[in-house]
């Protein structure tokens, strides 16, 4: 029921419950990818298996790791032990051991940003006005505006609290994932990366924002539910996506809310490859159209999040259906619409010569 705290602007321990649940679940299946033939699985799977079965120190440690106890960032049972053991890429090397401080400092200036950005907005644009008569009252477009404000709003809050978590990884060491190939050297730390903000406020497609919001949290969901849902030989469709955005939602909390928000994300995702299966049909020598194709998916994609995330916001049924029908349930008329759509026009893409060549 952690939705009832976050919702009045708390924490509580249920938060950290949802973090030990994901690490608890991955280190399980990568102890099972472990026993099984290394022919039979995925990079990934090779990649994070483990080999023997950890200590208690070692799987408390995972678990409990106070800088991503209560937020994140989900990390790797393998990464953590060769962070401790200074193994992989935390071996030391005539590199030298890169200073996380500089990457450390920005962390924290995002974070009090955001932090102060989504102070001097909540007041302006609470939860509550949308079930009251006056919001009623407003046109479409001015109701449409302030769904978008809302979300816009709530988002600079785990903004924030993602910011302050990825500075704490960060200066332990653990969140250094290797060194740039460009010369001179420079080290990455975005293992503990949670969020693009310019990304997600300027995405192109709904399909980029698994990749720049609670990244950690979609590739752990990508390697333990989406990937494990294919078959071998056949191509993901949306009953996989529908499957993983139904796993999250119920990993967030039994609220209608959530259950009809990562239904309504499946349906902005499979709406935005259908516009994106319709930009790559465009030929090369009609620029105009590809860049209208690509407006037009960058649009839906704001207006598609911003509407979905109310439900997120105000979890209750009753809430959420008063505030997606006072803008008569456009967010998610559009993407049905589209996924029709794409089902009928289905377009070849067009290849360049040099494409057909290769």
């Amino acid at each position: 029921m952690s939705g009832d705290a976050w919702k009045e602007g708390g924490i509580d321990a249920t938060g950290a419950l949802m973090v030990i649940t994901l690490k608890v679940i991955s280190c399980a299946i990568n102890y099972n990818d472990g026993l099984l033939k290394e022919e039979d699985l995925r990079e990934s799977q090779k990649k994070n298996r483990l080999l023997k079965l950890p200590s208690l120190i070692e799987y408390v440690g995972f678990c409990l790791c106070c800088g991503s106890h209560f937020a994140g960032p989900v990390y790797e049972i393998k990464d953590y032990l060769d962070w401790t053991e200074g193994k992989g890429i935390w071996t030391k090397s005539e590199k030298g051991s890169p200073s996380p401080f500089g990457a450390t400092l920005k962390a924290l200036l995002q974070a009090g940003f955001c932090m102060g950005l989504y102070l001097y907005l909540v007041p302006q644009y609470p939860l509550s006005k949308f079930t009251e008569p006056e919001y009623k009252e407003w046109g479409f477009l001015k109701r449409l505006s302030y769904q978008y404000m809302a979300g816009f709003t709530a988002r600079w809050k785990y903004y924030f609290i993602w910011s302050i978590s990825e500075a704490s990884i960060i200066i332990s060491g653990l969140g250094f994932s290797g060194w740039t190939d460009s010369s001179p050297l420079k080290a990455r730390w975005d293992r503990a990366k949670n969020v693009d903000v310019l990304g997600v406020e300027f995405a192109k497609s709904a399909v980029e924002i698994p990749l720049v919001w609670n990244i950690q949290v979609s590739t752990w969901l990508r390697h333990y539910v989406y990937d494990r849902l294919l078959q071998k030989g056949k191509k993901a469709g949306f009953f996989q996506l529908l499957a993983t955005q139904t796993v999250s939602a119920v990993w967030h909390g039994l609220y209608p809310g959530y259950i009809i928000f990562f239904v309504q994300s499946a349906l902005m995702i499979a709406g935005s490859r259908a516009i994106y299966r319709w930009q790559q049909s465009v030929p090369p020598n009609m620029g105009i159209v590809k860049k209208i194709f690509m407006l037009m998916n960058f649009a839906y994609t704001l207006l598609v999040l911003n509407y979905s995330c109310v439900g997120f916001m105000v979890l209750s049924l009753h809430e959420t259906l008063t505030a997606y029908g006072s803008v008569y349930y456009i967010g998610t008329i559009i993407p049905v619409v589209l996924i029709l759509l794409g089902n009928v026009i289905k377009p070849k893409p067009v290849r360049s010569k040099a494409r057909k060549v290769e």
